[in-house]
């Protein structure tokens, strides 16, 4: 199946899903949690955070699968490219290599079905970490049901979304590939956790705008009547 191969720009991707997408439906992956216009996040009392508390209060566009995931098979952002030179000339690789000289990454960064509002705070800890099944954690973050798993690099979110959308990006793209645990944990999350008329509205529309299907999400949408 193919990716995005419409929009390479990922300030775009955000300014479609904010516009476009989730106009309707601000509300936070991970927390369930409200936010509006402004990027401000409704964050309650009953929220905490170990860390990056200046982050907690804005919503940030997450990348389900890290963009580091994907983004460690391209050349440019393990090795650095020759045109990847500072204006002091000292060279640089990365993120910043890999989204200015290669279109095939950019694609990736900006497929809006691989991007979710999240809590500023929640963002930035969950980091680059795999999703985990965590049952003898608590919440790291107070009611809000993500837990993460710092010293194992782990975290478990709110489940069949994402695994839809990690599916997806296995799927669609070369470049990325689910270990086999990855990929099982992630089949039995889609099998268990049905889809709602939130995420196939949203699949809905994000297929209008960039031109492909998420095939998974697609099949239960329509199983369920709720295409």
């Amino acid at each position: 199946a193919a990716g995005n191969t419409t929009n390479d720009s990922f300030n775009k991707a955000k300014r479609m899903l904010e516009r476009q997408v989730y106009a309707d439906h601000m509300v936070t992956i991970y927390c369930g949690y409200r936010y509006g216009a402004d990027k401000k996040v409704e964050v309650p009392d009953s929220f905490s955070t170990p860390r990056f508390l200046k982050r907690a209060y804005r919503v940030e566009w997450e990348h389900s699968v890290p963009a580091e995931n994907f983004g460690r098979a391209f050349a440019e952002w393990r090795d650095g490219d020759a045109q990847c030179v500072d204006r002091k000339g000292k060279p640089f690789k990365g993120r910043s290599c890999a989204e200015k000289v290669n279109q095939e990454y950019r694609f990736m960064q900006a497929d809006m079905y691989n991007l979710f509002p999240a809590v500023g705070a929640v963002n930035a800890m969950r980091s680059n970490y795999n999703y985990a099944m965590l049952p003898d954690m608590e919440s790291t973050f107070g009611s809000c049901p993500m837990k993460v798993d710092e010293q194992n690099h782990r975290a478990e979110p709110a489940r069949g979304q994402l695994a839809r959308a990690a599916l997806y990006m296995d799927d669609s793209y070369l470049r990325y590939n689910l270990s086999r645990q990855q990929k099982q944990l992630f089949e039995s999350w889609n099998r268990m956790y049905p889809v709602d008329q939130w995420e196939c509205t949203r699949a809905s529309r994000i297929e209008k705008l960039q031109g492909n299907e998420n095939a998974f999400v697609k099949r239960r949408c329509q199983d369920a009547g709720l295409e």
